[in-house]
This record gives structure tokens, sequence and C-alpha cells, in this order.
């Protein structure tokens, strides 16, 4: 099966993790990367891989970005592994790849993440299994809050090997994205639904609090000290980068209701 599977990757500044990333797919005959203008050593590194081939397109959305990789970049096998670029691919998934059937009865395959602080493999995470090994052809992908959504056309299995999510790029970079990410998951929050987790999100400052005590306690995180801390914090940060997008419509809604009572009384 190795030889029916073209890894797809998306790249931007991503020097602090790539070289990890293409470290674990030496089996892969041919890397497809999508790079979005990195200005670090990114394509510096990619270009020390033989099998890489590396396309550059100005990023819009994921959706988008995705599309392009998987059906403009002549992908050629049967399979393509869609991975960031601070995944890993375990010893034990790759041989568990081995042992596929390029021909089988499923169109995909949905893989659980084991998630990593520096090297440091956490005891859980709200990262959930997704569906990253896809057959060429079978599926569709769209646009979703602050990133993807994806769709298999047939039957779809889970395996038993894992993929390392493990980010070592800087804070800084990291708050940059979540500052990115987080604009477009507010536009989605209008039609996200009267859920829990959209309810809480429509009411600051309830998520971010949450979301820091269930990684903490209700996920067990507190058991991997500093790392797990970085992790939880690193959840609440994002959804207070949200609660205050909210909090600034609520403020610009009622201030602009005054101006418009204010000018009425006037007239």
């Amino acid at each position: 099966m190795l030889s029916e599977i073209t890894p797809v990757l998306l790249t931007f500044n991503e020097s602090a993790n790539i070289s990890r990333t293409l470290s674990a797919l030496t089996w892969a005959k041919d890397i497809v990367v999508v790079d979005s203008g990195s200005t670090d050593e990114t394509l510096s590194i990619l270009s020390q891989y033989a099998q890489v081939r590396v396309f550059n397109r100005p990023f819009d959305t994921h959706g988008n970005q995705w599309r392009y990789a998987t059906q403009e970049t002549g992908v050629t096998t049967k399979w393509i592994l869609r991975l960031d670029a601070d995944y890993e691919v375990t010893e034990a998934l790759r041989r568990e790849l081995a042992r596929l059937d390029p021909d089988g009865e499923f169109d995909g395959y949905r893989i659980a993440f084991d998630y990593a602080i520096f090297g440091r493999k956490l005891v859980s995470s709200l990262y959930p299994p997704n569906t990253v090994l896809l057959r060429t052809g079978r599926f569709s992908v769209w646009d979703k809050g602050h990133t993807e959504a994806w769709r298999v056309e047939g039957p779809v299995k889970s395996l038993k090997g894992s993929i390392t999510h493990d980010d070592r790029k800087s804070v800084e970079q990291w708050m940059t994205s979540q500052a990115r990410y987080m604009r477009r998951e507010f536009g989605h929050l209008r039609s996200e639904g009267s859920g829990l987790r959209a309810w809480l999100r429509r009411a600051p400052p309830l998520m971010p609090l949450a979301i820091f005590v269930y990684c903490l306690f209700g996920k067990g995180l507190i058991l991997n000290g500093r790392a797990g801390m970085f992790y939880a914090l690193q959840r609440s940060v994002a959804e207070s980068t949200l609660s205050l997008m909210v909090l600034d419509e609520m403020l610009r809604a009622k201030k602009e209701k005054h101006s418009e009572r204010v000018r009425n009384s006037v007239i």
C-alpha cells in the first residue's frame, strides 16, 4: 500500500517542524507540499528532500488550499495522506499502512492523534481522530469555521496506529495564527447552532474558563505538569481570543444603538 500513498502537506513558516515530519515519510516516493509564502527556512529544508514537490499558492482559505493541493498538483497514486506540517507518522502507523489493500472496500481511513508538547506526549487532548487517508477522487473539501471540512463518498474505517501532533513553533507565531483562525471561527459562530459549545462561546468568559478547567482536570492534563499546563493555557487563550471578538461586537452594537437613540432624540 505504501507505494500507492502520496502525503500532501500545507506549509507556512514551518521550519521548526517540517524536518521531523518529512523524516517520518522516507517511505513515500512522492510528497506534495503547497507553501503559502514562507519567509523562514521552510523552503530551504524542503529542497533537501528529493521526493518532495513544492508548489506555491497564496493562502486564501483552507478549503481552497486543500482542493488545490489534492486535485491540481498531479497526484498519481490511488491514495493521499493529508498532513499538517507538525504531524509525525508513527512507526506503528507506517506498518499498518503497509498492510492495507489499496483496492479494498474503504474510501477513507480515520486515524487518532497523540498530542505532544516539545516531544513530551500528553495523556490526552481535545484533538479528535480524523479521516486523513483518502482514496483519490472519492472525497470533497470545503471551508468550515477557521479550518475546513471533508466528506468521503464511501465507507470509512478506523486504524489502530496514530499520528503524533507536536507543534514547536514559537508562542508568538502560534498567537498570530490563532488570531487569524479565530477571526474566521467568529464568522462561523453565528451559524454554529444552539448547543452547549455555541452557548458557552456566546457568553464570555465562560468558554475560556470552562476549557481550561476541563483540560487540566477533565482530560487529566494536570498529570503532565508544565506540558499539560501549556496545552490548557493554549486552548484557553484561543477561546479567549474568540471571546474578545464576541464582546467587541456586543460593545460596538450597544454603542451604535445608543448613538442611534441620541440622533433620534435630536430629530
